[in-house]
């Protein structure tokens, strides 16, 4: 227990969140994280067979090998889980791994790491196959055009843009997870005490700082004034305060400029109609980054909160009439990370799961996607793309290389050189009775390939001879 708030209270003095929110967004999704690679990290980077088509004595596999030095460039929101997620699969495939800090969180790191040594020590490896780079932006572009052999970036847009750029000079694959601007619909028919509760819960969690966070509410217009009263009641009563000096619901923001940058999206919408049921200015009377907890209504697609991330602790809500409308609003945004839906029909929560385009649906819950760590986790559009965690993250980490051996010792192979004649005729004889449509066809091409093989053995045959 000691150790758990340990890190717990490391990662709030970095980022600002309660110890609660470090608890369920840092320390949980690493625990299951271990707890999936130690369970089944070994089958799933197992050799596999693979069939080898018409070519019976060989047999045919890919190996998953490791590929060298994985750099990883970590954001600030989750410094624990930032660190530790992308390295424990990096590690575990066998990999050398950098982590650039980001220069908000390195304090918290340099405990991180020490963690990492210490264990590989413990098991025999060398302690600095884990390390840590520090600094801004030209830290990362050095890191990423260094020559290591994989980038896994965790940022905005803007700059994943400038890594893929950096990246292309030595040709170094990136898988670059940028964020979101997550939908949640909430139908008509949904369980309001259940939706109200999960919103509450996906947009004000960690002050709203997650590239998952719900940031794009469409309630459908049957339960609308039900579902924002409830809201605004519980986005009023929540407390907000220094997380380290008493129970708080609702923490601080990281980064002074993330802090701006909510205002400016809030002053937007407010400007183009939108109205403020509660917050909507920074906290002058605590000391330091706090931005109360927000509802904001009567929002459209206009506004610029509706399609950039906003990185903070404001509930949008749009009102909608219709499923179609619902989910056209919710493809109507450059980005496509996650999404959820509320609805008691399981048919329609297949039905608009399937629709909205996104890496992650979760039905009647929110961000569960990530901590069921079987799953892959990735984005569409300008939420990036590649993917992490899962089977398809853990060999993310390696060089999925094809090995063909032989099943049978065939020793004697087809001698095509020198072309002769009949050497086109074999060729397309075989095509033919492969892929033919038909038994006809394939009987034709049959034919041909014997007649062809005959004349190619006359052919060598009279080669011998003189």
């Amino acid at each position: 227990m000691r150790t758990r708030r340990r890190f717990c209270r490391l990662a709030v003095r970095d980022s600002g969140k309660t110890m609660v929110d470090a608890a369920m967004g840092e320390i949980f999704p690493v625990c299951e994280k271990l707890r999936y690679t130690i369970a089944h990290g070994e089958a799933d980077l197992r050799a596999e067979r693979r069939p080898s088509g018409l070519l019976p004595h060989k047999a045919a596999r890919v190996e998953y090998l490791p590929l060298g030095v994985i750099g990883v460039i970590a954001p600030w929101n989750f410094p624990f889980h930032n660190f530790f997620c992308p390295t424990i699969p990096a590690l575990f495939a066998g990999n050398a791994v950098v982590v650039k800090v980001s220069e908000l969180a390195t304090w918290s790191s340099l405990r991180y790491v020490e963690i990492f040594a210490e264990v590989l020590r413990r098991r025999g490896h060398s302690p600095d196959l884990v390390q840590i780079v520090t600094g801004y932006g030209e830290t990362g572009s050095a890191l990423v055009t260094s020559g290591v052999d994989k980038i896994f970036f965790t940022g905005s847009p803007q700059n994943g843009r400038k890594v893929m750029a950096a990246a292309a000079e030595t040709l170094t694959p990136v898988v670059l997870e940028l964020g979101g601007k997550d939908p949640m619909i909430i139908c008509d028919d949904a369980d309001l005490e259940q939706a109200v509760s999960t919103a509450t819960f996906g947009v004000f969690n960690a002050c709203g700082q997650m590239c998952v966070g719900a940031e794009r509410l469409y309630v459908f217009a049957g339960i609308y004034d039900a579902f924002v009263h409830e809201v605004v009641a519980r986005a009023k009563a929540l407390r907000q305060g220094p997380p380290l000096q008493g129970e708080v619901d609702v923490g601080a923001m990281t980064m002074p400029r993330q802090l701006q940058i909510v205002q400016e999206l809030v002053d937007d919408a407010v400007a183009k109609g939108a109205r403020v049921l509660c917050g909507g200015k920074p906290r002058t009377d605590l000391p330091g980054n706090y931005y109360p907890p927000t509802v904001l209504v009567d929002v459209d697609h206009t506004m610029r909160i509706t399609r950039e991330e906003q990185f903070g602790p404001v509930m949008v809500i749009l009102k909608v009439n219709s499923e179609a409308e619902a989910v056209r609003l919710a493809n109507d945004c450059p980005y496509g990370l996650g999404s959820s839906v509320f609805t008691r029909d399981p048919a329609r929560g297949e039905r608009l799961a399937r629709a909205i385009a996104a890496g992650m649906t979760t039905v009647n819950d929110f961000g569960l996607a990530y901590m069921i760590q079987s799953l892959p986790f990735g984005g569409l559009k300008i939420s990036g793309f590649g993917r992490i965690n899962g089977r398809e993250g853990l060999r993310a980490c390696c060089n999925e290389k094809a090995i063909v051996t032989d099943r049978l010792p065939v020793r004697q192979g087809m001698a095509l050189y020198p072309v002769r004649p009949a050497t086109l005729e074999l060729v397309t004889g075989a095509v033919r009775a492969i892929y033919g449509a038909g038994i006809g066809k394939k009987a034709r091409g049959a034919l041909q390939i014997a007649r062809s093989l005959l004349s190619l053995a006359r052919g060598q045959r009279s080669t011998e001879s003189s």
